[in-house]
């Protein structure tokens, strides 16, 4: 984790709180910058954030897509 936020420049504790859930919104430069770390496509991720939960009712919050995207 601290060489993709390194590489993404941000910080690992930024890192920590956006896979924890605790950034529930990070900005999207953060986002596109780990993306790329990652070699994920903006396309790939905004797919995966918009799936409905495995098992789970969509409830139109994003909550649960948020949480497996950060898994």
């Amino acid at each position: 984790m601290l060489v993709t936020a390194l590489d993404a420049r941000v910080s690992p504790e930024t890192l920590r709180k956006i896979e924890s859930g605790r950034v529930a919104t990070p900005a999207f430069p953060t986002i596109a910058a780990i993306a790329d770390v990652l070699g994920l496509s903006l396309d790939a991720v905004w797919a995966e954030i918009n799936q409905p939960a495995r098992g789970v009712e969509p409830t139109g919050s994003g909550h649960n897509a948020r949480e497996r995207l950060a898994s």
